[in-house]
């Protein structure tokens, strides 16, 4: 089984061609294959935006379908990774949008924590006892400015380039460095050595979670021969 994949490589991306190449072709069942390599990086912007797990898995869903059914739109000569990520950013800041007119208030970035649903205290996956500190770590992360969270996540997190960051999130390249400083300046004086290693486990991807994403997407997709056709 493909494992919830880092960020791909450039052999890494000729396999996700080749893979959209199948698909379009009419191999749509591989289309699994491409969520499962791109599965915990978009788990990972996306729960960096709304601050909730069972959201963020809604939001990756929901981009799974969106480029399902757009898949000949893709270009070849672009990063599916970041295709798939932009869809997910804007899913995700969708959402907080519409929590933001359903409150009907319009708070400022560092006051959203009252609209923001957060994760789930019993959820077992967070009860590990190795997880203690990247929690800690996870809740200083959600913390941040919502306009520094995605960026400090796709940095440090998935330790995307700047370039890379910049195209996801629709933002200019010298924004991106300073937002990425002042949340690194943020979450040092808050956690100072304790962030350490701990990145590694933040908004940790779960095979329970990775499978439970494929199951739900690939149910809400037609996967019959030579069709495409999203349900």
């Amino acid at each position: 089984m493909p494992t919830p994949s880092e960020a791909p490589d450039a052999d890494g991306r000729r396999e996700d061609i080749a893979l959209v190449a199948r698909v379009l072709g009419g191999e749509t069942a591989l289309f699994e294959q491409i969520i499962r390599r791109h599965n915990r990086r978009l788990y990972r912007v996306a729960r960096s935006i709304v601050r909730s797990d069972s959201e963020a898995e809604d939001v990756v869903q929901e981009t799974y379908v969106r480029a399902f059914a757009h898949l000949a739109q893709f270009e070849a000569r672009a990063s599916l990774a970041t295709w798939l990520c932009r869809i997910a950013v804007y899913e995700s800041f969708a959402r907080v949008r519409r929590w933001k007119r359903e409150a009907g208030t319009d708070v400022a970035d560092d006051d959203e924590e009252s609209l923001m649903k957060p994760a789930p205290a019993d959820d077992p996956e967070q009860r590990a006892g190795s997880r203690q500190l990247g929690q800690l770590v996870e809740r200083a992360i959600d913390d941040l400015p919502e306009s520094f969270r995605a960026v400090f996540v796709l940095r440090a997190v998935e330790e995307m380039s700047v370039a890379e960051t910049a195209e996801c999130l629709g933002l200019v390249e010298e924004t991106v460095k300073t937002r990425f400083f002042r949340a690194r300046a943020r979450l040092r004086a808050r956690l100072m050595n304790e962030l350490g290693g701990a990145l590694a486990g933040v908004y940790d991807f779960h095979y329970e979670r990775c499978d439970r994403i494929v199951a739900a997407v690939m149910s809400r997709l037609t996967i019959a021969r030579g069709t495409r056709r999203p349900v």
